[in-house]
């Protein structure tokens, strides 16, 4: 069975960082696509990362570009999204999902998903 758990969440400063951790199992990460999307209160979900198996060609949101970094360790079956210079408006809960390929980082083309780690940036 696909089951996908997010940790690393946390409360931090404006230009801090976290690291957000989505451990796979039931999935073979170099043959999955893995997406990060995130739901800030009162708003719809969003895709703010994707990227295809542990190393494919990454897609970022404008609002994260050259702040946010997506990765994947096959031997750990684990994606990663680093995230630097953290915003107030990066607020949310953020989840990962997987999906057997993709075109667009939209929750539509995502059918298994995490149940969420929240991230709040505030000082």
């Amino acid at each position: 069975q696909l089951q996908l758990v997010e940790s690393g969440g946390g409360l931090v400063q404006p230009g801090g960082s976290l690291r957000l951790s989505c451990a796979a199992s039931g999935l073979a990460l170099p043959n999955y696509a893995i997406g990060w999307f995130r739901q800030a209160p009162g708003k719809e979900r969003e895709g703010v990362s994707c990227m295809f198996g542990a190393g494919g060609r990454p897609w970022y949101a404008d609002s994260v570009k050259g702040r946010f970094i997506i990765s994947g360790d096959s031997a750990k079956n684990t994606a990663y999204l680093q995230m630097n210079s953290l915003k107030p408006e990066d607020t949310g809960v953020y989840y990962c999902a997987a999906a057997r390929g993709y075109y667009y980082c939209n929750e539509g083309e995502f059918g298994a998903w995490g149940q969420g780690t929240q991230v709040s940036v505030s000082s």
